[in-house]
């Protein structure tokens, strides 16, 4: 049964309710983490309900003993300081969460590519098909090194975030390790080659735009993403295999989360009889960045 009131002052009262508050800030998005993802028509609402049942715990500890309120804030502010110092989830994926959920409600937008691909899906052109062969022949996600190397790499970041997001995290840290560390190197005037992913890795990550493809493809794969690889106009991009829209949504929710600076303010991505692909180009800073242009000549399933 509640204590009674009455013995409390205006002055602790306050106290106590501004204690409850600050207890709900971190602890929301700290319980978010472990909640699955809540989608209706479009809008993410996993953040607003694990801010509700942070707010009906707060409020349960003030109606059976208000200074019960002390201890849990001062749990969830040494949790947070303890995985400050363990590079855990802390202060600032808590403001990220936060604005995380802000972006993806009323700040991203999807922006569907309209091409030939959304028509002809696995286009060819004739004039290609020296291009297709060479690269999917130096795709390869089953050698070990590639397979070492993705993992390795698949747990550098958004480890906190593998509760919520399950295998997307381990893709979008993969992607990130590679784009942050792929470097351009153009091959010869006369002569286009295809490095394989190993080839790639053992030189450092430098390529040209087909050799980060063949790269991102493979090494995606090799953690059991599914891939292919886009031929445009002067181009080779690689594209992410989503989903339904339900699955593309998490995603999405996922890409505004993880990759806060700058604020992600639209998702590219094709769509052909729900399924969802989104960019995994190295021109952009994440994934789901525009496409450079939309002269599609091939799509290469992999």
């Amino acid at each position: 049964m509640a204590i009674d009131e009455s013995k409390y002052t205006t002055f602790q009262q306050f106290l106590l309710n501004l204690l409850s508050l600050l207890t709900i800030i971190p602890l929301a998005p700290y319980l978010n983490r472990y909640l699955p993802t809540l989608i209706f028509q479009g809008w993410h609402l996993d953040m607003l309900v694990a801010v509700l049942i942070a707010f009906l715990f707060t409020r349960l500890l003030l109606w059976v003993f208000k200074p019960l309120i002390i201890p849990a804030f001062a749990l969830v502010l040494g949790i947070l300081c303890f995985n400050y110092f363990t590079d855990n989830y802390t202060f600032t994926n808590v403001l990220n969460d936060y604005k995380g959920m802000v972006q993806g409600n009323w700040g991203a937008k999807n922006n569907k590519q309209f091409d030939i691909l959304s028509l002809y899906p696995r286009r060819v052109e004739p004039y290609r098909d020296k291009t297709v062969r060479g690269i999917r022949d130096k795709t390869n996600y089953k050698d070990s090194l590639v397979r070492n190397f993705s993992v390795a790499h698949s747990v550098n970041d958004f480890d906190e975030y593998f509760p919520k997001y399950g295998k997307v995290s381990r893709y979008l840290a993969l992607f990130n390790y590679i784009n942050r560390h792929f470097k351009y190197v153009p091959d010869t005037r006369r002569d286009e080659y295809f490095a394989t992913p190993m080839e790639t890795i053992q030189n450092g990550l430098g390529g040209d735009c087909d050799d980060h493809s063949i790269l991102m493809a493979s090494c995606l794969q090799s953690i059991g993403a599914r891939c292919r690889i886009v031929l445009i106009q002067g181009h080779a991009y690689p594209e992410l295999y989503c989903g339904n829209k339900e699955d593309f949504e998490i995603m999405k929710q996922a890409i505004v989360t993880l990759f806060p600076h700058p604020p992600v303010k639209e998702i590219h991505y094709h769509e052909v009889k729900g399924e969802y692909w989104i960019n995994l180009d190295y021109t952009a800073r994440h994934p789901g960045g525009p496409y450079m242009n939309d002269k599609v000549y091939a799509v290469i399933e992999l």
